[in-house]
């Protein structure tokens, strides 16, 4: 399948992706307050004591360093998982979306926590015409991160097929205030209906990525427009 011209642009690559691609992507933070955990034993007792604590090797602790590390990340499966995740990106970028979809799939096999993080997904599913399993990605997504305002975007044009847009409407996500006002005019847009000419001039004269962002949602808002209407009317006949 090839993927059609618009695209949101962090699948691209874009320095505000949500991906890392060089490091596994954990679903939560690995947070310690200092390595000396890891390393040092405190025999009960010991503190009443001059005798200094016995030494004991690095080596000793190591593999149960490596047991604590695989059981907080998911260890290989969590590396793996995440280079799934950069097959499923890269094939999106050739045009093989099913294949991105099976790769995505394949990562939340591995590591069922990646699952609520996957906006890729909902991407490919929504470029597949799977709009209902779309929204629920997106949906998840937004759950984890409440102020993603492009995720609320694309799970509206996910639910603005399988729904009126009057009823996508009222399942809008909120989220937080954007720090970037193109995409606060966006988000105003899809969620209260607007003129995507007029975003699309107010940034004309803006910087090249705010441009681009509003070139994209302009689009997205039209075809989100053609599509229900088409789906309408074949409902009709």
């Amino acid at each position: 399948m090839a993927i059609p011209s618009i695209l949101k642009p962090a699948i691209l690559g874009s320095p505000s992706s949500h991906f890392t691609p060089s490091l596994p992507s954990l679903p939560f933070p690995f947070k310690t307050h200092s390595k000396s955990l890891f390393f040092t034993v405190i025999p009960s007792g010991i503190h009443g004591h001059h005798t200094p604590p016995p030494t004991l090797s690095r080596r000793l602790f190591l593999p149960s360093v490596s047991g604590i590390w695989d059981a907080l990340t998911g260890g290989n499966n969590a590396r793996e998982a995440g280079v799934a995740i950069r097959r499923g990106m890269l094939l999106f970028r050739q045009g093989d979306v099913q294949g991105s979809l099976v790769e995505f799939d394949k990562a939340i096999e591995l590591d069922p926590r990646q699952k609520a993080y996957l906006w890729q997904r909902g991407l490919s599913l929504y470029y597949l015409d799977r709009f209902e399993e779309g929204a629920e990605q997106f949906r998840l997504d937004v759950a984890q991160n409440p102020n993603d305002t492009e995720e609320s975007i694309w799970c509206f044009l996910c639910e603005a097929q399988l729904y009126e847009i009057s009823e996508a409407r009222k399942r809008f996500l909120e989220v937080g205030k954007d720090p970037r006002p193109v995409m606060r005019e966006a988000y105003n847009m899809f969620k209260n209906g607007g003129d995507p000419g007029k975003l699309v001039a107010e940034f004309s004269n803006g910087q090249e990525n705010e441009k681009f962002y509003a070139s994209l949602y302009a689009g997205l808002y039209y075809e989100s427009e053609i599509r229900s209407t088409t789906r309408e009317r074949s409902m009709q006949h």
